[in-house]
């Protein structure tokens, strides 16, 4: 006889909200295996059934144990509250089983039942505050790094979603919620709307609606997920709503389009069109470095570069990407430019120039080496992702070269000679920009 695992997420915690399939598979289990609190909130499905309650530290356990029952032949439902693959018993399952050598082709069988997530359960108490996008960050550094849920939580708040938060306090885990809620601040506004809900569908549900700066200071625990809204949430007749976007492209009266938009296509600001708009900008705003441009959309020197060079007309800027395999190559050839400016910026924003020959520059594995008799520096060339030819209406001519999140790692730039750029640089430039970039020079 051929055993089977369920791995069966039963949502919330109340009947009426557990699948039609979840019910299934445990009435048609022998085996019901479960941390205690999950065991008691299905208990009246367990008659009958031999039933293995687990404590909390005891994951692993709980799923050697639905193997071993299987082996017998028997049919095992390991239950979860929510979803068993959101956070849930699903991965740890399938952890032991693999490493026990099991595959998908064994005669025991492993069927995940989905359940209602935390998350969604929440945010249907509260509103609709996961109508646009939206991750999850569990706060428990019981088995994640704390750097690394920093890191997430970091560019959650950058990227501007709407962050629910598992796991968020305990009664030894008590500063996790506050750093959170430090770093969440440093992207969001004070007054952003937190939803606090706790034990949701359960006998003591509780909800609190909040501003993010009073977050830390709220009721909350191990049972209680966070919903964070990003910067369009706001909270009307006490609901939580995140708009899905609608009123930037339609009427919110007739419905019909707005003007400049046409159902079913891309918002005028898709990314065409906020390609268009930052060549625009720049049009309408002359006399702005790379830089000053980037800080003022708040996105990355590589991304202005590409956008200048997806379209014909930047006003004073031009730009080119160069051919991907030609990387090295351009700076080999830079040797015809003569003298240059090298800059090169650090990620905590400092910034050196150095005036250098381009046969001052080494390649050593994965160093770029520029040595002279003044200094020496190294560029981690491994960094480097793409590079692109820019110039400014004859105040500038260089190459920027990008690491793969779009920062600028250093930039050789034509030098002066008695305040002007001399014809034979210039033709040396413009030949350079010609070989290698994709697309032909057009200052």
């Amino acid at each position: 006889m051929n055993g089977k695992i369920y791995l069966v997420g039963f949502g919330p915690g109340s009947e009426e909200h557990m699948s039609f399939k979840a019910k299934a598979a445990i009435a048609e289990s022998d085996v019901v295996i479960g941390y205690t609190t999950y065991i008691k909130l299905v208990k009246d499905l367990l008659d009958g059934k031999e039933v293995v309650k687990k404590g909390m530290t005891e994951e692993i356990d709980r799923c050697i144990e639905a193997y071993e029952q299987a082996k017998l032949g028997k049919t095992v439902a390991l239950i979860s509250s929510g979803d068993i693959g959101v956070y849930g018993m699903a991965g740890p399952t399938y952890e032991v089983l693999l490493q026990a050598g099991w595959t998908p082709r064994d005669d025991i069988q492993v069927e995940i039942v989905p359940g209602s997530t935390a998350l969604s359960a929440c945010a249907s108490l509260v509103g609709a505050p996961l109508t646009h996008d939206f991750c999850s960050i569990s706060l428990s550094d019981l088995l994640t790094p704390w750097p690394v849920i920093a890191r997430r939580i970091e560019a959650a708040g950058n990227a501007d979603f709407v962050v629910a938060l598992y796991n968020p306090k305990s009664g030894r885990r008590t500063q996790q919620i506050v750093e959170a809620q430090e770093i969440l601040l440093r992207y969001r506004s004070p007054d952003t709307p937190v939803a606090i809900v706790k034990s949701a569908y359960r006998r003591r549900q509780s909800i609190q609606l909040v501003r993010l700066d009073e977050m830390a200071e709220c009721d909350i625990g191990m049972l209680t997920t966070v919903l964070i809204g990003n910067s369009s949430t706001f909270i009307k007749q006490g609901l939580m709503i995140t708009p899905r976007g609608y009123a930037n492209k339609y009427d919110r009266l007739t419905g019909a389009a707005k003007e400049g938009e046409q159902a079913g296509i891309s918002l005028s600001m898709g990314l065409e069109g906020w390609y268009a708009c930052l060549r625009q900008y720049v049009q309408d705003n002359p006399g702005l470095t790379l830089e000053k441009i980037a800080d003022y959309f708040g996105v990355v020197v590589g991304e202005v570069l590409s956008a200048i060079a997806a379209g014909e007309s930047a006003g004073e800027h031009k730009a080119a990407r160069v051919q991907t395999e030609k990387l090295h190559e351009v700076v080999q050839s830079c040797e015809q430019w003569g003298r240059l400016r090298g800059i090169l910026r650090a990620e905590a924003g400092a910034v050196s120039e150095l005036f250098l020959q381009a046969q001052d520059f080494q390649r050593r594995g994965d160093w770029l080496n520029i040595e002279t008799e003044a200094f020496h520096c190294h560029v981690n060339w491994s960094k480097v992702d793409a590079a692109y030819f820019a110039c400014r209406g004859g105040k500038s001519y260089g190459v920027n070269f990008i690491d793969n999140k779009g920062q600028l790692v250093f930039r050789l730039l034509l030098t002066k000679e008695d305040g002007e750029f001399s014809a034979a640089k210039l033709a040396a430039y413009r030949q350079t920009w010609q070989a290698f970039a994709e697309e032909v020079c057009n200052d």
